[in-house]
């Protein structure tokens, strides 16, 4: 087998492979076996016709039909033997077999391109510190109560303390229901959410049974880049009004609704405090992680080989679609989920090349003694024996989890990581933003003023 190397970009190979055809013959004519024990024609027994008939009026088809499955079974002897490692799936560009001149075929394949990562330290990145606000906390509260809220029948909506039943119509500009429009009959609306339509809510105020209401809706959405808008007018009648009682936040009610797990409002209350200070921190650390990272993967501009995307990109639908079948939720449209990841997908894969060649520079690696800790600290867990978990995690793949989470901690440890609160970042957004009109001011000042003394002279 003689092989030939061609490097047709940063990324792409192409590899020529030439057998002779000692190299194949065996090959050849066990496919004419095969096929004879199929083929039947006038005046011989079906597995009996001649050799010499059969490759005079089938050879060709067979001898391609088996040059194609010698060609898909040398691939990867070639492949392995000019040393190269592909990172996407092979493809065959020509197949050409020529009879007792051999057999050649060319293959091509994507391979990581050459990285030399720069500047990814020394950066300069914002940890942005949220509040955790007494309106969060309060909102929980508002939860807990409206799970166990009673309703009176009332005459007249006071406030958003209400719900309402109504029949709603979609009508046009003249107040005509639009055709093929089907009424919402009683539609329950509770007007103390905040999701509902804030026009609705104002327009119902001081109705009361039997009145009537209208409201407009507009829906907002995108085709490619074009935003598209559209206006939806509804009248609606009121068939019933609810008071919404909500029952005193006391230590009792605490108790019931957690079932006895918290005893005081002061006790529940510091739950909620310790989940959304969590919440708030991994939000903090994942925000200024992505910014890292994408500031380095700017200072990194390369070629990321298409075929390495497509293959991130359908490991990412597949997830998707995994996910919800999981969960017993409507199964997404394939060619819309590749639309909408496609470009995570490009991301992604830039980002996969690039921190190996970061971790290759620095010297970054897993061993055997990392995963070792690890199931350690799974086998505690779970119950599964250490050298059980240290296998699986080489065959899922563990192993580049891991090493991606060595190479954000050491980009965290080299970069400068400054620690600010919301309302600071705020506030620096909106000097930088008075600035830039400060300075867009005075420059069309000054132009204004050469233009003056230009026709002064």
């Amino acid at each position: 087998m003689e092989t030939k190397l061609n490097n047709l970009s940063s990324y792409l190979r192409e590899l020529e492979v030439t057998l002779s055809y000692d190299e194949v013959k065996d090959d050849i004519e066990e496919a004419y076996k095969k096929e004879r024990k199929k083929i039947q024609l006038d005046g011989f027994r079906k597995g009996k016709v001649p050799m010499s008939i059969i490759k005079k009026y089938y050879g060709d088809a067979i001898e391609y039909q088996a040059a194609e499955k010698i060609a898909e079974n040398k691939a990867w002897d070639a492949i392995d033997a000019s040393g190269e490692k592909p990172i996407s799936v092979p493809k065959f560009t020509e197949i050409d077999y020529k009879g007792k001149d051999g057999l050649t075929f060319k293959i091509q394949f994507e391979v990581k391109p050459e990285i030399e990562p720069k500047d990814y330290t020394g950066l300069e990145v914002d940890k942005i510190l949220f509040d955790i606000e007494d309106k969060l906390i309060d909102e929980e509260f508002k939860r807990l109560q409206k799970s166990k809220a009673t309703y009176e029948e009332a005459e007249k909506v006071e406030d958003r303390n209400y719900r309402i039943y109504a029949d709603l119509q979609r009508v046009d500009k003249d107040g005509n229901p639009m055709k093929g429009s089907e009424p919402a009959k009683n539609m329950l609306i509770d007007l103390s959410e905040t999701n509902v339509n804030q026009e609705l809510v104002e327009n119902v105020l001081g109705k009361k049974v039997g009145d009537e209401f209208d409201f407009t809706f507009v829906d907002e959405h995108k085709h490619g880049d074009e935003v598209h808008k559209v206006e939806y007018i509804y009248k609606g009648k009121i068939n019933k009004i609810e008071k919404i009682v909500l029952p005193e936040i006391t230590d009792e009610f605490i108790k019931e609704v957690t079932n006895g797990k918290h005893e005081t409002v002061d006790s529940y209350k510091e739950e909620i405090y310790k989940y959304f200070k969590d919440y708030y921190e991994n939000q903090s650390e994942e925000i200024m992680i992505n910014s890292l990272l994408t500031k380095i993967s700017q200072n990194n501009e390369f070629d990321v080989p298409p075929g390495h995307v497509e293959l991130v990109l359908k490991r990412l639908v597949d997830y998707e679609i995994e996910n919800a079948k999981r969960y017993n939720q409507p199964v997404p449209d394939e060619n819309q989920l590749r639309e909408q990841l496609r470009e995570k997908a490009e991301w992604n894969a830039k980002w996969q090349l690039l921190m190996e060649a970061i971790a290759e520079k620095e010297g970054i690696k897993v061993t055997d003694e990392d995963l070792k800790k690890l199931a350690e600290e799974e086998a505690e867990k779970t119950g599964i024996s250490v050298d059980k978990l240290v296998k699986f995690y080489k065959d899922s793949g563990k192993e580049a989890t891991l090493l991606e989470d060595k190479v954000i901690e050491f980009l965290k440890a080299n970069n400068n990581i400054r620690e600010i609160s919301i309302k600071d970042k705020e506030k620096e957004i909106e000097a930088k933003k008075a600035a830039e009109k400060e300075k867009k001011e005075e420059t069309g000042t000054a132009e204004e003023n050469k233009t003056e003394e230009k026709s002064d002279e």
